[in-house]
């Protein structure tokens, strides 16, 4: 967190309109986990955008969340038991990693109760929502390929294991 409070001192800065944005599946963590990292970085200051608090009501959701991507600093990626079985985090989680490598974006993956290899090797539900994703979107299969390197790129980031207690990996 300590690397997160220095962002508030920058984001004066034209470049960065939020300090981070937070990437979760909302079904696995908004009422937990989420709250709770959403008021703890708030309380210190730190400006971010989670999909419910920041989308103004009549926009189109994906270029909103997808712009608010470009316009963060830090992107915290909480990959929770059903990340995977989302579209949307997957689309948000190919931006974010497109911003990592082309902007700088610093990604912070969170692993909320997921073994980290399990996600890097796509086992268990991150296997299982690939399949699922492989059979509904055969014709355009390009896209879950795309989706699975992303999260490949992503779980083998340094980042924080929940189950270990906190611990940072």
């Amino acid at each position: 967190m300590a690397l997160l409070s220095s962002a508030s001192s920058s984001s004066s800065s034209k470049r960065w309109k939020y300090d981070v944005f937070l990437s979760f599946r909302g079904e696995d963590t908004r009422k937990k986990f989420t709250d709770h990292l959403y008021a703890g970085l708030k309380q210190k200051g730190i400006f971010t955008f989670r999909d419910d608090e920041k989308l103004k009501q009549g926009t189109s959701i994906a270029s909103e969340l997808l712009k608010a991507i470009e316009e963060s600093r830090f992107a915290i990626v909480i990959l929770s038991r059903d990340y995977a079985s989302s579209k949307w985090c997957l689309i948000e989680l190919t931006k974010i990693v497109e911003c990592m490598e082309k902007t700088g974006l610093v990604v912070l993956p969170v692993f909320h109760y997921v073994d980290p290899s399990d996600v890097r090797n796509h086992r268990g539900t991150f296997g299982e929502a690939f399949a699922k994703h492989e059979e509904n979107f055969k014709d355009n299969i390009e896209n879950v390929q795309t989706w699975k390197a992303a999260l490949t790129k992503v779980a083998n980031l340094a980042g924080w294991d929940l189950k270990d207690k906190y611990e940072f990996l």
